[in-house]
Formats: structure tokens, C-alpha cells, sequence
């Protein structure tokens, strides 16, 4: 009688990426694959770690799976239990805490043990020397694939290099492959992904933009979207090269984190607000209709109210496309953590907000801008009420009435 295996996946898209390949094993030795909110055997939790509000969902979640399913095998992983793995042991239910350097051998290891044997492998932040390839499956339109893990760039107020180790990279060959085995699933578009992408090539002497060359030869594979990366590695080469091609999309995801020198500073950032600016500017130069998404932290220690003043007027002037607004979370073992001024959660609160109306203006201001434009739909599977939905090459959701016949197409539509 087969068994079922269930995963949760919280935070962002190389968790996802992660999930996917962790789940293609389990079905390929005989596992079905249900939904978390179903009974199963074992539950696979990838957790998140960017902030203490990741970290209780996590808990939260492990509570819950154990209330409604009291005789299944948990295992935890990712970066929450990369960094606190006693922590998550302790917790009633949790058989398997399993560090990032073994990742790749969960299901060799959950597979073989018991219920009620809690285990915990290498959560050594100084092993995390490997690197576990994985793309995403199971859509009919997109795929997320993971390039690269770690980061060396140590900014005072995150733990991914602790939980994720140093920068480090799958080869060109390998991520070819990969692209070309999600181009076989009769996916159109891949979404590039990893801690810290520009970086790529650390471990292999190779380059980021020998890797989207290669990628763009791929067939069958229509479209690519860069995820999150830093404004300093995204060079002019890279964009002219991109701006004169056509798969490579107009659709840039640059963390900012502040619009302020002397917090960026304190961030320990590699850029100031005019580098930054200048890099948009020069991406509009040469590309039209571009979405910009920009990651902002407000409430970094040290912020008073004219710094924020300062990062509100500058995205007025920037004009992005969608603001990620995360309130600044103090994190064990960074240098922020110990630094004066913390700012109070009330101002936190109101200053999230702010951005949070200022990001829905922008939006709609950008939406209205593309009104009348013919543009080209990626259509998704998913139906509600009557409708399907798709994204734009520069990321615009559309909805129509739902067209099987046009599902997993790219379809010229007017907006």
C-alpha cells in the first residue's frame, strides 16, 4: 500500500523551487503526493527564517500538522532549521530537523525512520559546502530554477548567510539541462532563482551572463524572468544584452532596501541611493515599459522620521512599479541586532503602511500606463469564476473569460 507525503513551503521562490524537487523523489519511489490540509504519513516542512514572524508560522504550522495528524513523521528543513535545530526539536511531534548540507538526502533519510525518534543532521553553518540542484514542477506555464545558494555579503541585519552559507553555484551545463528537462514538461517560461543570483559563477569561474546566454538557446523555453538581484551586480553588459533580445523580460525584482545614505550604510549595503537610481534609469533607457518590483525595510534601527522621509520621497520620484515592504525584524547573531535606536513597532506599523499605500498607487499608475497596449499573455490554468488570468511580459495580471484551448499559450491581447 503506497504512502502518502505531504509539503509546506513557506517563504520565498527557491524554497518553492526546493519543495519540487524534494516532492519529485518521494513520488518517483512510490509516494502519492496530497495536500498539506489531507492526512499523510509524512509532512515535509520548508521553512523560512527572514524574520521572527517566519519563524512562529513555522511553529504554528508543526502544532497544527501534529494535532490532526498525531501518528505522522514530521521533518523540518530550511533555513529556520539550519539555525535553530534544538529549538525546533524540542517542539512535540518533530521527528527530523535536517540542515541545508543534507537536503538533498531527505528523502533517503525521513523514508528509513521511526516515529518518535527525533533526529537532528548537520545544522553546522561552517558545512553547508554543497549545493542541492532543484527546479519546480507540477504548472503547466512557469518553473523556478535554483542557480545558485549563500551569499558573502554579510548585511548587518540577515541571517542567509548563516543559514544558507557561502555564495556558490550549479555549473552552466547542468542548469542547461535542467532547462531543458522544464521545456519537455511543455512549461514556456523559467524564472531564475537563488540567494543571491548576480553572483553567480563563484564556484565554477564562470558568469551570469554566460549563463543567460546559454539559457537562451534552450527550445521550447519562450520566456525568463531574473528574480531578486543586487542593483551593483546588475551590470550595464547584462542589461544592453538583455535589452536586445527578446526571451529575457522586461521585469526586474532589485532589493533597495532603503532610500536613505546613511541607513544603507548602516545596512552595510554595496550601493548609495544615486547608484541605484542610475541603474533604473539606464534599464528605462534601453527598454520600454519596464516593471520594476523594489524590496524596501522600514524601521532599521536608526531610522527617524526624516530617513524615512527621505525613502518615501525617493520612491515617489523613482516610480517602481510594486513595492515588498518588510518591517525591519531583529535576528540573533546579526550586528543590527545590538545596535541603539531600535525603532518602536508602532512606528514600524504606521511607516508599513504608508508604503503600502504609496505601493498601490504606483501599481495602478503603472497598470493605467500600459491601458491600449497590445502585449503578449502567458494564460494560466487556474479558473475563477469564469475567468483565467496571465501575466504580461512586464508582469501586468490580465484576466479573460476563461479559453481552454489558450491555456499554457502566449496570446496577443490589447490591455
Amino acid at each position: 500500500m503506497s504512502k502518502n507525503v505531504a509539503f509546506v513551503t513557506l517563504g520565498c521562490k527557491l524554497n518553492f523551487s526546493e519543495t519540487s524537487t524534494l516532492a519529485r523523489e518521494f513520488v518517483k519511489n512510490g509516494y502519492v503526493q496530497v495536500l498539506p490540509s489531507k492526512n499523510a504519513d509524512i509532512y515535509v516542512i520548508n521553512t523560512c527564517t527572514v524574520t521572527e514572524h517566519a519563524d512562529k508560522k513555522c511553529r504554528n504550522i508543526i502544532r497544527k500538522i501534529h494535532k490532526n495528524s498525531p501518528k505522522a513523521i514530521i521533518a523540518v528543513t530550511g533555513c529556520y532549521a539550519q539555525l535553530k535545530p534544538d529549538e525546533i526539536l524540542k517542539m512535540e511531534g518533530v521527528d527530523l530537523v535536517l540542515g541545508a548540507d543534507k537536503k538533498g538526502d531527505l528523502f533517503q533519510i525521513v523514508s528509513k525512520i521511526q516515529r518518535g525518534v527525533n533526529i537532528s543532521t548537520s545544522c553546522e553553518i561552517n558545512k553547508i559546502e554543497t549545493i542541492f540542484p532543484a527546479y519546480s514542477s507540477g504548472e503547466r506555464t512557469r518553473s523556478f530554477l535554483k542557480l545558485q545558494d549563500g551569499c558573502d555579503y554579510n548585511c548587518s541585519y540577515c541571517t542567509i548567510p548563516l543559514a544558507r552559507g557561502k555564495s556558490r553555484n550549479v555549473p552552466i551545463e547542468q542548469l542547461v539541462r535542467q532547462a531543458e528537462e522544464i521545456a519537455l514538461m511543455g512549461m514556456k517560461e523559467i524564472v531564475l532563482t537563488g540567494v543571491n543570483i548576480g553572483d553567480f559563477g563563484k564556484t565554477t569561474g564562470e558568469s551570469f551572463l554566460d549563463l543567460l546566454k546559454r539559457l537562451n538557446d534552450v527550445e521550447g523555453i519562450q520566456r525568463y524572468r531574473i528574480s531578486s538581484i543586487e542593483p551593483n551586480l546588475l551590470t550595464e553588459e547584462i542589461i544592453d544584452w538583455i535589452a536586445k533580445g527578446d526571451k529575457f523580460l522586461p521585469h526586474f525584482h532589485i532589493p533597495l532596501q532603503s532610500g536613505c545614505n546613511k541607513i544603507l550604510a548602516a545596512m552595510r549595503r554595496r550601493y548609495n541611493v544615486e547608484i541605484f537610481s542610475d541603474k533604473v534609469q539606464l534599464i528605462r533607457s534601453k527598454m520600454e515599459n519596464v516593471f520594476f518590483g523594489i524590496d524596501v525595510i522600514v524601521g532599521f534601527p536608526g531610522e527617524t522620521d526624516k530617513d524615512f522621509e527621505d525613502t518615501y520621497n525617493f520612491l515617489c520620484n523613482l516610480k517602481p512599479a510594486f513595492l515588498h515592504i518588510f518591517p525591519y525584524s531583529r535576528r540573533a547573531n546579526t550586528f543590527a541586532t545590538e545596535m541603539p535606536d531600535q525603532v518602536r513597532e508602532i512606528d514600524k506599523s504606521s511607516r508599513v503602511a504608508r508604503l503600502t499605500a504609496l505601493s498601490e498607487k504606483l501599481h495602478y499608475e503603472f497598470c493605467e500606463a500600459n491601458i491600449g497596449r497590445e502585449e503578449k499573455v502567458l494564460f494560466e490554468s487556474t479558473k475563477k469564476g469564469g475567468l483565467m488570468f496571465g501575466y504580461t511580459r512586464n508582469y501586468i495580471r490580465v484576466e479573460r473569460p476563461y479559453d481552454k484551448s489558450q491555456i499554457g499559450k502566449i496570446v496577443k491581447v490589447t490591455i
